[in-house]
């Protein structure tokens, strides 16, 4: 399973992102399920950020989401992401999956 957060970010922030981005991917790096990270900023418009972390599966992502310290550490950053899906996956290995937006399914 992929993760891709992107970040739009001033020029006058991407220092404090950067520390924060950093702080993030260590909280996400000791999580179980956790294979990989790459945190990038774009080469064309260097405002752009992303994220992108490689999972075992779906629900490895979101157990790492809920301690404690990514709480308070990972969430705050994901809350300030381009709003956006951003979880990729074989459709196969997910099983039945309802689109955001599709207006079924319990959070519609």
């Amino acid at each position: 399973m992929i993760a891709i957060s992107r970040f739009r970010v001033d020029a006058a922030e991407a220092a404090s992102f950067a520390e924060r981005a950093a702080a993030a991917v260590g909280v996400l790096q000791g999580s179980r399920g956790f294979r990989s990270v790459d945190l990038g900023r774009n080469l064309d418009d260097p405002e752009l950020w992303t994220i992108t972390t490689r999972w075992d599966d779906v629900g490895s992502y979101r157990r790492a989401l809920q301690g404690f310290e990514a709480k308070t550490v990972v969430v705050p950053l994901l809350s300030v992401a381009i709003d956006e899906p951003s979880a990729y996956d074989e459709p196969e290995l997910v099983g039945e999956n309802v689109a955001r937006g599709s207006g079924s399914g319990p959070l519609s």
